[in-house]
């Protein structure tokens, strides 16, 4: 390759760029309907690497290097390569003609070949180019690259804006660039199906290399290694090492067609590049181009942001100040949001205010419900002081725009919360990014999630609390009685932390390989969840306080009877005075005081005693379960029916769980009992509308049927590929009872079995749990094992897995945090044993009904059905769907259900869903 003159060329690892860019973004879709997230994410990444680069050491020459096809020479050599390659999401493959056109649309030199890969086409330029004097930048993170580092050429990671040289190789590889190629061929690589040689990682492929100098002496002296595995391993395997190399190893001679002079930079043309933005839609990446285009280079951007404390925050009450903003956001593609409202209960609140924030310390507060708290201002009908703000639905309408533009990112704490409240006002927020949610995903059970525990932790901040503006107890304000003044430091305070935090925390999914859990299982679930919260449940009100006064009036009879078996009257909800009665003047046995000198009196101790055939535990037992289900639903549920709607309006938690279960809260839906008639009872005060049916579809003991994939047992894989009952099954399997006419007692024994299991029962619960001797549920335990060895393989392997990482992954790549795995008590440590033995199961659980909840809007749609998704417990969906389209929904739902594993997550056994339908929740069952 000739050149012109020497000097400093950039090459851009395209296909890093794309794939980096559909996964930054939440889909985006053109007018006509075409994807077009990820070319608008690569435009804009590109754009701002051309813009960044003229600040300092500015390129010369600059090209995009792109894959043009899935094979390669490298197939010739090894068929499997990249074999396990899942092909690319459905909607990124229409979007790749589409990026090629915004490179050139950029006017930038594009490159690709058949036959070689993008990295082959770097190494080439990259390495002619540095012969010639040439500084040559490779803009990639990917670590085949590596290899190539040195003389000149050096790598930049503009996730993390950091340069990787010599050293930074070094770091990762323990070996020099000249090197990387040799550990790599050992320790292989399972995302391009490189074999490698097995049980060498890239930690003892540098040592090895270290001792024996290169990969062809290793191997010529595998014999004289001493770990015998280690020494076998080699020599079995050398062959596939120096496949392996060959594989790895980057080519430098491509027969590329563009010289290096071609690759000069070029100056972008304003009318192909509009053009190209305007047809696609990206109106916030064109008001950027136009600010820039013809103007002088920008001034340089502060490496170290506004601290927190030095922040200025504006409040805004003047509609001039309200369109700056929205400029400045139309210009910068992204702002964070965030509402204050008079409550909690988002689909009872009112919109007090927003907050709005484009970078670090620069944050605004648009008050627009306020109703005192300030001296300035007028005197309302009542008397009340009005402070001087923006009319609400004035704000709205220049907002809605801004909130319900596809090219502009909306960032939330929570922003579920938000979604709801601007709902309210018939403002649709698209597309989101929630700080909480991709906290969730890279810590879940290390910490919480909330913004002031984020703050505290990742900016070492304390943010202003709620307190301090409103007060507390009976004298706190709500948000709109809030000062002004006051209220835009509060405000605008939580959108800036929450940018700030968006930044820090997004690029480390990228790091940490969880950009697509964030994506697949996270991003759209506050959409999701907010449509089924805004729904709600309808619920017959005189049937609920019918069935309080049951409730109570049999409470009273149960008294009466606890009164009578203990002889005297006392306090039925005095846990000291039933201990007294219990163990001091009935003399029961396994009465044991606590710290407070009282007797413990727990649902646990009193099921003993019931088990043992006392009569006043048992019926203690039967009164504290109608006082819970008075107190936590009959009563309780009547305050929760919204005025407007007449509905109950639940919130479910994103965040709340190790496992990514959701929870429900203000009402709990999730925990009302299904296996009593009570609970049932409560069931059927939740009714279908008018002209409507309930469908509850359940997955079919999908944590048995997981567990038989994740742990790989067989047997129980074949009963499930057959439909065999899986609980006769495991006990003619125990028990050595056949499965044709097997007692249901000894079924049920079996069932509580397999899902003890599960959650890691000891021999004392599943004795307990049975009612048999503790010998003897330890002699079902081992001898379920005995049948199901690989179950006892699972469970330690899992055990080891998560006390080396302090996690455990769902299939989906969730990962579960085990903090009692690191507990210094004993019986800690044990929980968190059994929690990590069950979170895989448990948490692909979890993740499927997530999928399914996800795409099932879009698959209703287009079967143009009606039905309306209103809750999630656990492994069940309930629906509200149209009388006549009750046959037609079913086999959707059941199809959306039972597919809903990502095409990458093949299961062993397969999903059943089962559907039933009646005018109440509980007939649906």
């Amino acid at each position: 390759m000739s050149a012109a003159k020497t000097g400093h060329l950039y090459l851009v690892d395209g296909s890093s760029y794309i794939f980096r860019a559909y996964h930054a973004l939440p889909p985006l879709s053109r007018p006509d309907g075409t994807p077009v997230n990820a070319v608008y994410g690569f435009s804009t990444m590109l754009y701002k690497l051309l813009e960044d680069s003229k600040e300092s050491d500015a390129p010369t020459h600059f090209a995009v290097i792109l894959d043009k096809s899935g094979k390669s020479f490298r197939n010739a050599i090894y068929p499997d390569y990249k074999a396990h390659r899942p092909p690319p999401p459905e909607d990124l493959i229409p979007q790749f003609p589409l990026i090629r056109e915004a490179v050139r649309a950029f006017n930038v030199p594009m490159i690709e070949m058949d036959d070689f890969e993008a990295d082959d086409i770097i190494a080439t330029y990259a390495c002619d180019a540095a012969k010639l004097g040439f500084q040559v930048t490779i803009v990639s993170s990917d670590k085949d690259l590596m290899q190539i580092v040195g003389n000149g050429i050096t790598m930049l990671d503009t996730m993390k804006n950091k340069r990787l040289g010599i050293p930074e190789v070094m770091e990762k590889f323990g070996v020099g660039p000249d090197q990387v190629v040799e550990v790599q061929a050992l320790a292989g690589d399972s995302v391009d199906n490189i074999p490698g040689v097995p049980g060498i990682g890239v930690k003892t492929a540098a040592q090895l290399l270290a001792e024996y100098g290169s990969l062809d002496e290793l191997l010529r002296r595998a014999g004289e290694i001493k770990q015998p595995k280690r020494r076998e391993t080699l020599i079995e395997n050398a062959e596939m090492a120096r496949i392996s190399l060959q594989l790895v190893t980057l080519r430098k001679d491509v027969p590329v067609t563009e010289t290096i002079d071609d690759l000069v930079v070029r100056d972008i043309m304003p009318d192909p590049l509009l053009a190209f933005l305007d047809f696609q839609g990206f109106k916030a990446l064109r008001a950027k181009l136009l600010t820039n285009l013809g103007s002088t280079a920008p001034a340089p951007v502060s490496e170290a942001p506004v601290a927190v404390s030095d922040a200025v925050y504006e409040t805004v009450t003047e509609i001039a100040d309200l369109e700056r903003w929205i400029a400045t956001i139309k210009s910068h593609g992204s702002v964070t949001i965030d509402t204050e409202t008079t409550s909690l209960n988002a689909m009872r609140a009112e919109l007090v205010g927003l907050s709005l924030s484009v970078e670090p310390g620069k944050a605004c507060y648009i008050p627009v419900g306020h109703v005192g708290g300030v001296a300035e201002g007028s005197l309302d009908f009542e008397g009340v002081q009005t402070p001087k703000q923006l009319d609400r639905t004035l704000v709205l309408d220049r907002l809605r725009p801004i909130l319900e533009d596809p090219s502009i990112l909306k960032i939330g704490q929570n922003i579920k919360y938000d979604l709801l409240v601007l709902g309210n006002y018939g403002v649709t927020i698209t597309p989101i990014d929630d700080t909480m949610l991709i906290s969730y995903v890279l810590e879940a059970g290390v910490h919480g999630h909330g913004m002031d525990e984020l703050a505290a932790l990742h900016l070492g901040h304390k943010t202003i609390s709620f307190k301090e503006v409103a007060g507390s107890g009976q004298a706190q304000l709500t948000f709109d009685r809030v000062a002004i003044d006051k209220a835009t430091q509060y405000a605008a305070e939580d959108a800036d932390i929450t940018g700030r935090l968006h930044h820090l925390l997004k690029p480390k999914l990228v790091a940490q390989k969880l950009m697509t859990v964030y994506e697949t299982l996270e991003r759209s679930m506050p959409h999701v969840l907010a449509a089924m919260e805004r729904r709600g449940i309808l619920v017959d009100r005189e049937a609920l306080k019918r069935l309080s006064n049951d409730f109570a009036t049999r409470m009273a009879a149960y008294e009466t009877e606890i009164h009578q078996l203990a002889g005297r009257p006392f306090n039925v909800n005095s846990p000291k005075q039933l201990g007294e009665i219990l163990f001091d003047e009935m003399k029961l046995p396994g009465g044991k005081k606590m710290k407070t000198g009282a007797y413990g009196t727990s649902a646990e101790v009193l099921e003993t005693l019931a088990a043992e055939g006392h009569d006043l535990p048992a019926r203690i037992l039967d009164y504290r379960q109608l006082a819970k289900l008075k107190s936590t639903y009959t009563d309780a549920l009547q305050t929760e029916i919204h005025p407007q709607t007449g509905r109950i309006h639940t919130s479910y938690s994103l965040a709340s769980t190790t496992t990514g279960r959701l929870s429900s809260n203000e009402p709990n839906l999730q925990n009302i009992p299904i296996r009593t008639e009570e609970g049932r009872k409560l069931r059927r005060v939740f009714i279908a509308e008018k002209g409507y049916k309930l469908i509850a579809a359940d997955y079919s003991q999908i944590e048995l049927r997981l567990l038989a994939h994740i742990a790989e047992i067989n047997a129980l894989r074949d009963a499930f590929a057959k439909g065999i009952d899986i609980h006769a099954m495991t006990a003619s399997e125990v028990f050595g009872v056949p499965i044709e006419g097997m007692p249901a007692a000894v079924r049920r024994q079996a069932k509580a079995i397999n899902f003890g299991i599960i959650y890691g029962i000891s021999a004392f619960g599943l004795a307990r749990q049975l009612g048999v001797p503790q010998r003897d549920a330890q002699n079902y335990i081992a001898s379920y094992f005995e049948r199901f060895p690989g179950i006892r393989d699972y469970m330690d392997r899992t055990k080891d897995y998560a006390r080396t990482h302090g996690y455990v992954t769902t299939l989906f790549g969730r990962r579960c945090h085990i903090q009692a795995l690191k507990d210094k008590i004993p019986a800690q440590r044990g929980f968190g044993e059994r929690a990590a033995i069950n979170a895989p199961i448990q948490g692909t659980a979890a993740d499927i009904i997530r999928r399914a909840m996800i795409q099932m809007q879009d698959a209703l749609d287009a079967a143009q059905l009606n039905a309306r998704m209103l809750l999630q417990v656990h492994d069940e969906l309930v629906f509200e769907v149209p009388e006549a389209e009750v046959e037609q929904t079913i086999p959707i739902i059941r199809a959306v259900m039972a597919n809903a594993p990502h095409p990458a997550v093949s299961l062993s056994v397969p999903l059943v869903v089962d559907c039933g339908v009646g005018d109440t929740w509980d007939d649906a069952h």
